[in-house]
This record gives structure tokens, C-alpha cells and sequence, in this order.
């Protein structure tokens, strides 16, 4: 019988997500194939240091106890085979339990989520966020200046969401972007029994809800972060009963600065959409960007793509 990942967190990962590549990232930018896989292979006794999702997956990877594995993570990279041995001998340095990647010298990798069932995929590369989003699967675009996880909570692992465009579909955040704020909150209160539509995250929140209830050697912690505040939050704490879903903290903003929250959830993720959360989200803790809803639609929100200030739902 071939192995089955059936009934398992899949976590899709880059090389460059999980490890520094960043030095040698920018030979790879450079369009040099060859020159790239001979300084790989180079340094290839010499292990790459933690990425920013590096703790993030140390720490779902000790979910997996004895004969029950609850998780797997698979390498998912544009990197060359031969690059991808100096990922594998990296992980076993820091002792990572990676048994399977995929290495696609250059060609967009995401088209193998499917064969993975993956729940999640992590990456730097934009262009394979948008099509994983696309096609349906939880994505984020890891920011490469993010601050690494604290570290000062080894038996759980945190993670921390945004709401609307993340959790839930971006609905509402049409309507405050279109008709403006008496409009959102108008449109939330008259709304606020009928659940949110689902958002591309939603899924991923299932699949750590279900691990949430394992006799697991590690705790998860979650958490919604988002700039919505009365009476708006509402409607959020509504949709999230008829998922049957609790989080643990749930912080309404209502505009303020989400990274002083975020410093002291200390999460090992945060999840967002607008590129101004994010901003302030790296400099407190590993933040990755969900490249969906109007805020990321050139056509509808070019300004904001580009430009990034915050949503204040106040």
C-alpha cells in the first residue's frame, strides 16, 4: 500500500521560508542557474541557518509523538534537485524530520499542492502565492525581514490570523472600501446573524481546530487580530460559532497598530492580508502576506497594493 498524508496537517513549504537563503537567493534572482547550484553545492557541509517559518514548523513537527503523525511538511521549492540536497542536509542538521520535497529548477512549484493535499503552503515567491490562493489553497508570501519567533513559549505553538480576506471573505472589506465607514457598519449590523463567507484560511483554521483536540505533546494557540471593533466584531464572533471553531484571544483593534499586540502574543505566524499590517506585524514577530481580497486586487484597490496604509474599521 503506497503511503497516505490522509487525516494530516500538510504544510507545503520553500527552502527559502524554512532556511537563510537569502545571500544566496540573490544569485538565484540573478537569473544564473549554474553559477547557483555550484555555490549550493559548495556549501553544501555547511547548514543554513533558521528562516523565519523555521520555528513555526520545528514546532508543528512536535505535534507528531510515537506512532500517531499528525503532521508532515514537504519542501515545495523552485530550487534545482542538486540545490535542494543542501535543504535536506540543513534539516537534519537542525534536526527536522523532513522525509519528502519537490523541486521544480525554477517552474512554478504550486501545482503540486493537489498531489500533496497540502493545508498550507509557505513561500517568498509571490507569483506562486497568487496561484496557490488561485487554486484554492491556504497561501502566504513569508516576509523575508520578519523578526524570528521569541522562543519563550516551547509547549505551544501560536498562531494569529486577520479576519476579513484571511479567516473571512473580504465581503465586508468591498463595502468599507467602496461606500466608506457608516456604510461597513451599517452593512455589519444589518448582516450580523448571517455568518461571514469563508475566506482562503478558513480551512487551515478547521485543520488546527481538529489537532487542537489531540492529546499532543504541544499546545496550539490561536488567536484573530483584526482592525474591526464594535459593533462589527460581532459579526465575526457569530461566524466563528457557526464553524463550531473557537479561538483562544480574539483582538479587536478597531485601527490601532497591530504589532505591539502581536510582541506580546509572541505568536510563531501571523497571518494578514493588507501589506500595512504586515509591515508592522514583521517587526514584532514571522509574519506572512495573504494575497487575497480587494486590498490585493490591482484592479479594484491598485492604489492600496502598492501603497499599504492600514484599514482602520473605527
Amino acid at each position: 500500500m503506497p503511503y497516505s498524508l490522509a487525516n494530516q496537517l500538510v504544510v507545503a513549504i520553500s527552502s527559502r521560508a524554512l532556511f537563510d537563503f537569502e545571500s544566496e537567493n540573490t544569485l538565484f534572482e540573478s537569473g544564473d542557474a549554474t553559477a547557483y547550484k555550484a555555490l549550493q553545492l559548495k556549501l553544501l557541509d555547511k547548514p543554513a541557518a533558521p528562516g523565519v517559518a523555521y520555528a513555526l514548523v520545528q514546532k508543528l513537527l512536535a505535534l507528531n509523538d510515537g506512532d500517531a503523525h499528525r503532521v508532515e511538511v514537504v519542501i515545495l521549492s523552485r530550487n534545482d534537485p542538486v540545490s535542494g540536497l543542501r535543504a535536506f542536509r540543513s534539516a537534519q542538521h537542525h534536526g527536522l524530520t523532513l522525509e519528502r520535497g519537490v523541486f521544480t529548477q525554477g517552474r512554478p512549484p504550486f501545482k503540486y499542492l493537489n498531489a500533496l493535499h497540502a493545508n498550507l503552503f509557505l513561500s517568498m515567491n509571490e507569483a506562486d502565492v497568487r496561484d496557490a490562493l488561485a487554486a484554492g489553497f491556504p497561501a502566504a508570501q513569508v516576509y523575508p525581514q520578519s523578526v524570528h519567533a521569541a522562543g519563550r513559549h516551547p509547549d505551544e505553538i501560536r498562531i494569529a490570523f486577520d479576519g476579513d480576506a484571511v479567516l473571512f471573505s473580504d465581503e465586508a472589506e468591498r463595502i468599507y472600501q467602496r461606500d466608506g465607514l457608516p456604510a461597513f457598519h451599517r452593512h455589519e449590523r444589518d448582516h450580523v446573524t448571517r455568518p461571514l463567507p469563508p475566506g482562503p484560511f478558513k480551512p487551515l483554521l478547521e485543520a488546527l481546530h481538529r489537532l487542537q483536540r489531540a492529546e499532543a505533546p504541544v499546545r496550539l494557540r490561536t488567536a484573530l487580530v483584526t482592525a474591526r471593533s464594535a459593533p462589527a466584531h460581532e459579526r465575526a464572533i457569530r461566524t466563528l460559532m457557526d464553524w463550531q471553531i473557537e479561538v483562544d484571544e480574539a483582538m479587536f483593534l478597531g485601527g490601532l497598530e497591530k504589532g505591539p499586540f502581536l510582541r506580546e502574543f509572541e505568536p510563531d505566524f501571523f497571518f494578514d492580508d493588507q501589506t500595512g499590517h504586515c509591515i508592522s506585524g514583521a517587526l514584532a514577530v514571522p509574519t506572512g502576506q495573504v494575497i487575497a481580497g480587494v486590498a490585493n486586487d490591482p484592479d479594484e484597490s491598485g492604489a492600496l497594493k502598492a501603497g499599504a496604509t492600514v484599514i482602520n474599521k473605527v
